[in-house]
């Protein structure tokens, strides 16, 4: 993902995440703290059709949504994958699970042994199927109200 990209993000997660708002600001300063977890997804023709934003974080903890985060922890714990969207004609293409492939190839490479995320929208056995389990944990439970009633806390172990 380039700074360049960070229009067509932002009008792709207002069609994808209609229930997720989050200004451009939050994508700006993602890109801004960890390039090596952004990505963008491209057609055939070049047109972007799908992003992912992900970076290092403390498990068991949640960022919240819009807001922005000041900094990557220094002694972050896990790789938080923050969003991975896709428009309708990625879907169904292996496009998901190729940059979760990616992702988990990027965390291992750079120590973590755990990846995380807030599973919304009822993703949760598209999650299962990459390798995260939930972890349910009373402690998460009203943070986890703020994504969605179905919101889901999971990890996935790398080693």
């Amino acid at each position: 993902m380039e700074t360049s990209d960070l229009v067509s993000v932002s009008a792709m997660a207002n069609i994808i995440h209609t229930d997720f708002f989050e200004a451009d600001a939050v994508y700006q300063e993602r890109l801004q703290l960890y390039p090596d977890g952004c990505h963008v997804l491209q057609d055939g023709d070049g047109k972007l059709i799908g992003y992912a934003i992900t970076h290092p974080w403390q498990l068991y903890t949640l960022p919240s949504l819009n807001s922005l985060l000041g900094q990557i922890p220094n002694d972050a714990t896990t790789y938080y994958l923050h969003d991975i969207a896709l428009l309708p004609q990625s879907r169904g293409t292996g496009a998901a699970r190729e940059i979760v492939s990616i992702l988990a190839d990027h965390a291992q490479r750079s120590c973590f042994t755990t990846m995380s995320l807030v599973a919304v929208n009822g993703s949760t056995g598209f999650w299962k199927k990459q390798g995260f389990e939930p972890d349910d944990r009373p402690e998460l439970e009203a943070k986890l109200r703020t994504y969605s009633d179905d919101a889901r806390f999971m990890v996935r172990y790398l080693r």
